[in-house]
C-alpha cells in the first residue's frame, strides 16, 4: 500500500501523499519538541496548536491578537499539556527585522524549535478577479506566502540545529484546482508547492528539514463559513478530523517517508488509496 497517489481531477502529474492507514499517533508522540503554530488563535491553526500540545509538544502560539491566543493558552493548561508560549505578531506590517527578532526570541526563550506550522491566513469573500485591487492582492500575497517565506527563512538557523524538523504550509484545494472566484487566495496558495519542492531541493539532505504543502479539504472552520455562508457546518466533517494528519506531518517518523519522496510536498488529507 502506497502513500503516494494521483489526483483525478487536476494534472495528471500531480500526485500527492496521504495518512497511512491504520496510522495512530503515540499519545506523547511530540514530547520535547519545539513547535511554532502561526494563526494559532482561530480556525485550523488552533486545531493543530492544541493537537500538537495534547501529543507531548511545546506550542509557540502566534496571531495577531493576544485575547486569542490567551485562550488558546488556557485550553492548553486545562488539559495539562506544556506550558505555551505567547508570540503576537501582525504579518500584514511585519519587517524582516521582525521575523529576525521572533526567530532570535524563540532561540532565547525556548532555545531550539522543531518545527513550524504554517496555520495564518488571510481569506476574503469569493469575487471575480475582475473586482481584486493592488491592495487585496498584496493582503493575500504577504500573509499566505511571502511573510510565512521569511519567517521560515528566519527560522532556519534554529530548525537546523533540530532531529528530523519539519515545516508545513497550509494549502487549500483550489489551489491545485483552479476554480473560479477563489482568485488571490488560491493563486497565492498555489505558490507553496513550487516554494516546498524548491527549498526542498536546495538541501543537501531530506534528513535536514522537510517541507510539507497540506490541503486539508472541506472541513467545518472559519474560512469555509465565508467561502460557502450557506452550508451547514454540521454537512462537513470537523475540523479536529483533521489532527491525525497534522500529527503525521510534523512527526518526526515520518522522516523515513520523506526520504524515500524527498521532492514530494504535496499532502492531502485522506487515507492513502481512499
Amino acid at each position: 500500500m502506497t502513500d503516494s497517489q494521483t489526483i483525478p481531477q487536476a494534472n495528471p502529474q500531480t500526485t500527492y501523499r496521504a495518512l497511512p492507514h491504520g496510522y495512530v499517533p503515540a499519545p506523547n508522540i511530540l514530547k520535547d519538541r519545539v513547535i511554532l503554530v502561526t494563526g494559532a488563535g482561530q480556525g485550523l491553526g488552533r486545531i493543530a496548536a492544541l493537537t500538537f500540545a495534547k501529543h507531548g509538544a511545546s506550542v509557540i502560539l502566534h496571531g495577531r491578537k493576544l485575547s486569542k491566543l490567551e485562550a488558546v493558552y488556557d485550553e492548553i493548561e486545562s488539559f495539562g499539556g506544556a506550558q505555551p508560549a505567547l508570540m503576537p505578531l501582525d504579518f500584514l506590517t511585519a519587517t524582516q527585522a521582525d521575523l529576525d527578532g521572533f526567530a532570535q526570541s524563540i532561540h532565547v526563550t525556548l532555545g531550539r524549535l522543531d518545527g513550524i506550522f504554517h496555520g495564518a491566513s488571510h481569506f476574503s469573500p469569493l469575487t471575480p478577479l475582475a473586482s481584486i485591487d493592488l491592495d487585496s492582492w498584496q493582503k493575500h500575497a504577504a500573509v499566505n506566502l511571502l511573510v510565512p517565506a521569511a519567517l521560515t527563512k528566519a527560522c532556519m538557523m534554529l530548525l537546523n540545529r533540530s532531529t528530523h524538523p519539519a515545516v508545513v504550509w497550509l494549502s487549500e484545494t483550489h489551489a491545485i484546482q483552479p476554480t473560479p472566484y477563489w482568485g488571490p487566495f488560491a493563486t497565492i496558495k498555489s505558490a507553496l508547492g513550487p516554494l516546498a519542492t524548491i527549498w526542498q531541493g536546495e538541501l543537501s539532505s531530506p534528513e535536514q528539514v522537510r517541507f510539507h504543502v497540506c490541503v486539508p479539504g472541506p472541513v467545518a472552520c472559519p474560512a469555509r463559513s465565508i467561502s460557502h455562508p450557506g452550508e451547514l457546518a454540521s454537512s462537513l466533517p470537523s475540523a479536529e478530523s483533521l489532527a491525525p494528519h497534522f500529527v503525521y506531518l510534523m512527526s518526526p517518523r515520518n522522516s523515513s517517508a520523506d526520504a524515500a519522496n524527498p521532492h514530494n510536498a504535496l499532502y492531502v488529507c485522506k487515507f492513502a488509496a481512499e
